[in-house]
């Protein structure tokens, strides 16, 4: 009887060059060559990544108050000494649960504190990061409406546009952008749902704005698949998103007890209805009971490609951010809900305190309502020269917005923590008045 050669596939299935593997990246984006430099020793490349190293400015020595969802906050001692044990430390989900109930048993914590915070039925243990969640939940109100329309405001970051538009590139699905009031806010009376999978909305919104049209949103968008965008520590000050309808909400975690870490890595929260359980990308770790009936963890949905779903998985995430959910969990449950409503308080005030000072030097502000961490200000002089010269004070100043939003001038997104004290606020404002009165005299 002839025998198969089974460490070759049949020749019917070869390739003849290794270009063939890599037929199904379009052409345009295709790279032609890898500039790579030859090998070094490991001596060598330890005094290479030292000499790059040194370009980095930590916040002590260069402070910043760039807007947008990732910020500096402050991490507990304890949280990174949890985080560092050798049986957390791996980002990685376990698949056999008789060896990982030390970590089951924390992002079963996880799910539930995230649960309590925004009132949703049911939370996966984390997706990438808030933009990753934004596509994730795009295709998942998809798949519940079988409607490919998908509508967001335009006043969103630019980073999640890109990543949402590459999520959906190849679906048929259509994305539709509404425009912002003069207040800052989501035009709604321009929201028609007819043939829409879903509509997504942040509160607060990108330019730092609460929205207070919440139940109105709901009954304009009853139809389809309401998608919140939140942030968990302002959330704290605010109605949860399952009092208003929310279907869908997804976040970014990473001021929940994890540093900056040069922009990543970073917490994606998702959660859902209930109902719509079948359809969320992820996993979720659920309590049971082992033979002997002590409580116990383990895996109860997995709706990943990688082995039990196949091709009628739900998303083709490979992982999660396990390593950072053990550090907002820790994070979470050393503040508690008072500490937390405490913490956004003082965001809120010191966010507040800044817009106050520039205020008095000569910035304007286009939105009149109440924000939370963020806030958008209009520089008296050019938004670069600015922060040009603040970075010469070693300063970091506002994230300027007139490439992504024009019609907003000379315009910043301002961030404010609590890892801004009231002297780094007042002598940040301080430099900037100098700097403009330096201006004014030449």
């Amino acid at each position: 009887m002839a025998t198969q050669n089974l460490s070759m596939p049949p020749k019917k299935n070869r390739l003849n060059n290794i270009e063939a593997f890599f037929t199904d990246i379009p052409k345009k984006i295709l790279l032609k060559k890898f500039d790579i430099p030859k090998g070094i020793s490991e001596m060598e490349t330890k005094n290479k990544l030292k000499h790059i190293l040194k370009k980095n400015i930590p916040f002590d020595e260069a402070p910043s108050f760039l807007g947008g969802s990732v910020k500096p906050h402050y991490v507990p001692a304890v949280v990174k000494a949890i985080v560092n044990r050798s049986e957390f430390f791996t980002s990685y989900t376990p698949y056999q649960p008789e060896f990982s109930q030390g970590i089951l048993h924390v992002l079963f914590e996880y799910q539930s504190m995230i649960a309590e915070l925004t009132g949703m039925d049911t939370i996966n243990i984390s997706t990438y990061d808030s933009a990753t969640a934004l596509g994730e939940a795009a295709l998942m109100s998809s798949r519940i409406t079988k409607k490919n329309r998908f509508i967001i405001p335009a006043n969103i970051s630019w980073e999640k546009k890109t990543v949402l538009r590459n999520y959906v590139n190849n679906l048929g699905m259509e994305i539709q952008e509404l425009r912002y009031q003069d207040d800052g806010l989501v035009d709604i009376s321009e929201l028609n749902t007819k043939d829409v999978a879903g509509v997504y909305i942040e509160n607060p919104n990108f330019f730092g704005i609460f929205d207070t049209r919440l139940d109105e949103i709901r009954e304009t968008t009853e139809n389809t698949i309401l998608i919140v965008g939140i942030n968990p520590l302002g959330l704290a000050l605010m109605r949860p998103p399952n009092e208003y309808g929310a279907d869908i909400i997804i976040g970014e975690g990473q001021g929940l007890g994890n540093h900056l870490n040069l922009g990543g890595s970073l917490l994606g929260i998702f959660g859902c209805k209930k109902n719509h359980v079948r359809m969320m990308p992820g996993k979720i770790v659920g309590a049971t009971h082992d033979k002997n009936g002590k409580r116990a963890y383990c895996m109860t949905l997995q709706t990943r490609e990688q082995h039990i779903r196949r091709e009628k998985a739900t998303s083709n995430i490979c992982s999660n951010e396990a390593l950072c959910a053990v550090g907002a969990t820790v994070y979470l449950a050393l503040l508690g809900g008072l500490g937390l409503q405490e913490l956004a308080i003082t965001n809120m005030e010191r966010a507040n305190h800044l817009a106050a000072l520039l205020k008095k030097y000569g910035f304007s502000f286009p939105f009149k309502k109440q924000f939370f961490n963020d806030f958008v200000a209009i520089s008296p002089i050019n938004s670069k020269k600015l922060n040009d010269a603040l970075l010469k004070r070693k300063f970091q100043g506002g994230l300027i917005l007139k490439n992504w939003f024009p019609e907003l001038g000379e315009s910043f997104l301002f961030g404010v923590t609590e890892m801004h004290s009231i002297e780094l606020i007042n002598g940040f404002a301080e430099e900037i008045h100098e700097i403009l009165q330096t201006i004014e005299k030449t």
